[in-house]
């Protein structure tokens, strides 16, 4: 996905959001990235976690042994940064292309430990508020906390991902909405099935319970018309002062997903123009 897109435009960076790098091989890694960054020189940024990014059984069917993560994944992360450094021009095992490649390495978390992680390698930190909001603002304090300068990062640099629904008017916004309210039913029902048309009422979906644990789980995400939008965007950023805030739109109709994204595009350009 990242070469096709990559390939289809000629500007923007893409990346991974991402890597689940206990699953995989650091050489691998290494190679593949080394490869896209070869391709699409200076537009390629390597995202990575260390969940599982599935469920039990297939994590198992991947190979992964849950008692080796925590010391496997910073272990891993430093494999990677060996393998694109210049100095490994000398050793036995080498990724080629990569070797020498500058490609940005980002540390995701959906929870407070990927925060000190990335803090002591001093490395930019991306949090998955999208899904997991309740320790994103405990997890960006430690990182800012624990943030040791490095090479690659003299001060902390932090990506928020949240959820985001913009439409012509708040009615329409909070309609298409829906469709990501179902999408979470599913998850806790333990039903996963593909995105669902929009509905008028969800109550005629959800339990009170079910409605409670998914507004918590969407507790900042950002609906609205583009006036609401901007007024969200500014208290978010206010309260978390983060360095790029990723949008994620789970919208039904394909042109509306459009839209949206455009609305908040011209949202963030009217309030940090200048």
């Amino acid at each position: 996905m990242i070469g096709f897109i990559a390939n289809g435009t000629k500007k923007i960076r893409v990346g991974s959001g991402g890597i689940m790098l206990p699953n995989h091989s650091s050489l691998v890694i290494a190679e593949q990235f080394g490869t896209l960054e070869s391709l699409f020189p200076g537009r390629i940024d390597l995202g990575l976690g260390r969940a599982p990014g599935t469920d039990g059984l297939t994590a198992q069917a991947l190979g992964r042994n849950p008692a080796m993560i925590n010391e496997q994944f910073p272990r891993q992360i430093l494999e990677l940064q060996k393998y694109f450094s210049k100095e490994n021009s000398d050793a036995l095992v080498r990724a080629i292309p990569g070797e020498g490649l500058d490609i940005p390495l980002y540390i995701l978390g959906s929870s407070t430990d990927s925060a000190f992680l990335a803090a002591e390698l001093g490395l930019p930190y991306a949090f998955a508020g999208h899904f997991a909001p309740e320790q994103m603002e405990m997890a960006f304090n430690i990182y800012k906390e624990h943030f040791e300068p490095s090479k690659y990062l003299d001060k902390p640099y932090i990506i928020a991902c949240v959820n985001g629904i913009a439409a012509q008017t708040s009615e329409e916004a909070h309609r298409i909405s829906t469709t990501l309210f179902q999408a979470f039913i599913n998850i806790i029902r333990n039903d996963r099935k593909p995105f669902a048309p929009p509905v008028d009422d969800m109550d005629d979906i959800w339990s009170p319970m079910e409605r409670s644990m998914v507004l918590q789980k969407l507790k900042f995400t950002l609906i609205g018309n583009q006036t609401e939008i901007e007024a969200k965007l500014k208290s978010f950023q206010e309260r978390f002062n983060v360095d790029e805030l990723m949008i994620n739109s789970h919208i039904y109709d394909h042109q509306k997903r459009l839209e949206s994204y455009e609305i908040f595009k011209k949202s963030k350009d009217s309030l940090f123009s200048s």
